[in-house]
C-alpha cells in the first residue's frame, strides 16, 4: 500500500491543498491513516480511482 500525502494528492490532481482537505472532510476521498502531525495520508490506488471518476463526472 502506498500513500499519498494532501501535497502529493493535490499535484497528481492538479487542485489545492485546501481541496483535498475538503473532499477527505466531506468522505468523497477518505483518508487511509494519519501521519505523525494528525494530517491525512491516502492511498495511491484510491487516489487513481478518484480522479478517473471525477474526470467521468464532467471533471474536478
Amino acid at each position: 500500500m502506498s500513500l499519498m500525502t494532501v501535497d502529493q494528492v493535490a499535484e497528481y490532481l492538479g487542485v489545492q491543498n485546501v481541496r483535498v482537505e475538503r473532499l477527505e472532510r466531506e468522505s468523497l476521498l477518505p483518508s487511509a491513516d494519519k501521519d505523525a502531525d494528525g494530517n491525512p495520508l491516502f492511498e495511491k490506488v484510491a487516489v487513481e480511482k478518484y480522479k478517473v471518476l471525477a474526470e467521468r463526472l464532467g471533471g474536478l
